[in-house]
């Protein structure tokens, strides 16, 4: 089986080519689930693909910021250059979907999606 999923926000908005057969090149940032000595979470970017109804969906409704989970598959991409074999893998975007509403992208929100609540422990009900 080959089979991904990733969750992140668009590093940029997506780069879209042809309109017959849609390709959309984005990439994504992804926090690692522990932090680094410093106290904070390393993040990866990865550069995604997707092609026709997916592709569409991102052009449409994809921009930098958005938080998305995408769900793919891993090609090879290789080839040979100057008589040299280049390997490379490329991530193909299958289903990409809203990670969080359009709502909580503009309130107070963290990271994680939950709102900041302001005060002490002890003044909070339901702690």
């Amino acid at each position: 089986m080959n089979k991904f999923f990733l969750m992140g926000r668009l590093t940029k908005d997506p780069d879209i080519k042809g309109s017959d057969k849609p390709v959309a090149r984005f990439s994504i940032a992804v926090d690692r689930r522990y932090k680094d000595k410093d106290g904070q979470y390393p993040t990866d970017f990865f550069n995604l693909v997707s092609f026709g109804h997916t592709a569409e969906f991102v052009e449409k409704y994809l921009k930098k910021g958005t938080k998305v989970v995408v769900e793919g598959e891993i090609w090879n991409n290789n080839y040979e250059k100057d008589g040299k074999k280049v390997y490379q893998d490329q991530l193909i975007a299958n289903n990409v979907e809203f990670a969080e509403s359009k709502k909580s992208q503009e309130s107070n929100t963290d990271d994680d999606g939950f709102q900041t609540i302001e005060g002490d422990e002890d003044s909070l009900p339901f702690v």
